[in-house]
């Protein structure tokens, strides 16, 4: 059985950078509660896959660089940055074909092996004053 930080760990690497879609059944919760860096909140995997489709729709090489994961019992923290190419609407911004970086915390709450909650801040000012 995998650890939590290895979970979480899949989820950057396999689901977002490798783009796996597979390991959304895989690490999350029937019911996953999420919040992305956008500020956008989903409830269950297909809500979550119909974000995780809009944001690779604007940003399909987007990379998420795990800088550190502190973990508590069934809670984790990870600090990261993403980064790639907006070449799609994000949003109310029209593709600028910029490379984009701007930094994230992401909180996750484990049960029984499964990612059930993620909530992420995200340097929205960053990334703003890089595709407006």
């Amino acid at each position: 059985m995998k650890t939590n930080q290895e979970i979480v760990r899949s989820y950057y690497e396999n689901l977002w950078n490798q783009q796996d879609k597979s390991y959304i059944d895989k690490l999350l919760g029937d019911e996953i509660v999420f919040r992305g860096s956008l500020g956008i909140e989903t409830k269950g995997k297909k809500e979550f896959e119909s974000y995780f489709d809009m944001i690779l729709a604007a940003i399909p090489n987007l990379y998420h660089g795990i800088e550190r994961i502190v973990a508590q019992d069934d809670s984790l923290a990870a600090k990261v940055y993403y980064s790639g190419t907006q070449t799609g609407k994000l949003l109310d911004f029209e593709a600028t074909h910029s490379r984009i970086r701007y930094n994230g915390a992401s909180f996750f709450t484990m049960e029984e092996g499964k990612i059930v909650d993620i909530w992420v801040l995200g340097d929205l000012n960053a990334l703003y004053q890089q595709i407006k």
